[in-house]
């Protein structure tokens, strides 16, 4: 245990001075926030009551999928994980630990919108805090672990870049963050179920942590994991 909190520190540390790390959890979304959020609520006053969740569900995913992969690809898709054999550390504590550096980076940046974003749009806060924090440790959670699927499966740069793009803007788009998904064909309707967004968006939302929300995202994230563990136990990526 103390050597995966010190691996988690250390990978914490490396995090902090990578500046793709700064762009995709902190730069891009903060500035999606501060542009979207003024013409959110001036276009749609009533999106005050949401924008909070909206602009969390756009920064943890971006972090999630275009962040966190690129890393995971540098890692295992080079002889660091040869290093790792090496020594006898088993290959699950690299990935571990770079997903709860994500996971505190994207903690840190989501509370930093949340905290802005009642005095710069009038934005409404969360009537029970607690269970909100919960709903977005879920969903970043789940996010994450679909960004580690894309990092361990995809070894091409420009590749991962592409795959990311596909599950990300989606996410985005279809989720209900930008416009009600009542506005949405039947058929994008159902495309968009089937990204985690959407179900996160309905989870953060108030009375909105119940099982209906929940279910979908547990069978991601269990699903995401025995993936993650044939990766790392096959060695093999996608060139």
């Amino acid at each position: 245990m103390n050597g995966f909190l010190y691996g988690a520190a250390l990978q914490w540390k490396l995090d902090i001075r990578s500046k793709s790390l700064l762009i995709t959890c902190y730069v891009v979304p903060l500035i999606f926030f501060l542009l979207m959020g003024g013409i959110f609520t001036s276009v749609m006053p009533e999106m005050k009551s949401t924008l909070i969740q909206s602009m969390l569900v756009m920064s943890v995913s971006m972090g999630a999928f275009i962040g966190l992969p690129p890393s995971l690809a540098e890692t295992y898709g080079s002889d660091v994980k040869k290093v790792y054999r090496a020594n006898g550390v088993p290959l699950y504590l690299g990935l571990a630990a770079m997903f709860l550096s994500a996971f505190l980076h994207l903690m840190c940046s989501c509370i930093l919108i949340l905290l802005l974003a009642p005095v710069l749009f009038e934005a409404v806060l969360p009537v029970h805090l607690p269970g909100f924090f919960l709903a977005l440790a879920v969903y970043m959670i789940v996010s994450l672990s679909i960004g580690c699927i894309l990092g361990l499966a995809v070894k091409n740069q420009a590749k991962l870049t592409m795959t990311a793009q596909l599950v990300f803007l989606p996410s985005i788009m279809l989720s209900g963050i930008m416009f009600p998904m009542d506005l949405l064909p039947d058929f994008l309707k159902s495309i968009g179920r089937i990204f985690p967004a959407s179900w996160g968006y309905q989870l953060m939302l108030d009375n909105g942590f119940q099982f209906e929300n929940l279910w979908y995202l547990f069978l991601v994230f269990c699903g995401a994991v025995i993936v993650c563990g044939i990766l790392l136990r096959s060695g093999n990526h996608f060139e």
